[in-house]
């Protein structure tokens, strides 16, 4: 029977072999209702951004660009997990090295890409909120945009030609390469949500300092508005509101990935972490997948009035 960590190797989601059948029933349910809603919520966001000619700013192309990668998780790898977690432990899908190796380089790529988008729309933001209206101009050209979106994938695909020789050495060394490839893992996660973290504070920072740009952190260029704006609340309330959305989203992408860095450094300092918390890091890490597009959209009044609009209910209003 396959030690823990020669399961973990093959699938980190999964719970071992020796697992009830009702806990592999339960996570694979989770995985289908994960699939399902950000499935929906993706592809939802991605029509709106592509339909409504307002929507296609800067700030949602990056959106898009996360959405997209999410795509990967939800759409194309989530499903497989919630099957393979119905089939027998001998199973022979399960124990392809191939299959693996396919089902490890869509979460990987879908991962990079999505924890790449966070960083892009915050740093977006940064240099919308905090810096001269030129240099944001400057900086966020079509082309420069297109860049940025294109090294994202880049930086993603880059380990690619690396995988098959890292499952090789991970079937030999297991222990190991696992804990080393861990440790890069909540290594580039931790630094990232430094950088997310920085910008985000830095937003509230500048927002608190500066009556005049209060109206900004509305996570959407107010100045693009197809609607005409409700009246703006008192200052005060305004500045409160805008710091909890943006506490509030940092709040969640640090629960949805900081579990997975603290109990990766746990098993390469100290002792592996219980089966049980690492898969549930990991699903905390992939359920962000779905979560991200209600992160970024709750708040904007411009996409709740698109998607009205597109919604049964919504076409007679918004006609």
């Amino acid at each position: 029977m396959p030690n823990a960590s020669s399961w973990s190797a093959s699938s980190p989601l999964l719970l071992l072999w020796e697992d009830s059948s009702g806990t592999r029933i339960f996570l694979s349910l989770l995985y289908a209702v994960l699939a399902i809603s950000g499935t929906l919520s993706n592809v939802m966001v991605i029509y709106l951004v592509f339909s409504f000619k307002k929507l296609q700013t800067t700030s949602n192309a990056f959106i898009v660009n996360g959405c997209a990668a999410d795509l990967s998780v939800c759409a194309l790898w989530m499903p497989q997990e919630a099957v393979l977690g119905l089939l027998p432990p001998n199973s022979s899908s399960l124990r392809s090295a191939e299959y693996r190796l396919l089902r490890g380089g869509l979460l990987g790529l879908g991962l990079t890409v999505s924890l790449a988008s966070h960083l892009l729309v915050a740093f977006n933001r940064y240099v919308l909120i905090t810096k001269l209206p030129s240099v944001y101009q400057a900086l966020y050209q079509r082309r420069h945009t297109g860049c940025m979106i294109g090294l994202s994938w880049a930086l993603a695909l880059l380990p690619v030609p690396l995988l098959p020789g890292l499952w090789t050495l991970g079937s030999a060394q297991s222990d190991g390469s696992s804990r080393y490839t861990a440790l890069l893992l909540a290594l580039a996660v931790l630094g990232q949500t430094a950088l997310l973290l920085h910008c985000y504070l830095g937003i509230v920072r500048r927002v608190r300092g500066s009556a005049k740009r209060v109206s900004v952190l509305n996570f959407h260029l107010l100045h693009q508005l197809p609607f005409p704006a409700a009246p703006p609340p008192p200052r005060r309330a305004q500045r409160r509101l805008s710091s909890v959305s943006v506490l509030l989203l940092c709040c969640v992408f640090l629960l949805g990935t900081q579990p997975l860095v603290w109990v990766s450094l746990l098993g390469f300092f100290l002792r592996p972490a219980p089966p049980a918390l690492q898969a549930a890091s990991w699903l905390l890490l992939c359920s962000l997948s779905a979560l991200n597009p209600l992160l970024y959209t709750w708040r904007s009044e411009e996409f709740r009035r698109a998607a009205r609009s597109v919604l049964p209910r919504g076409e007679g209003p918004a006609a």
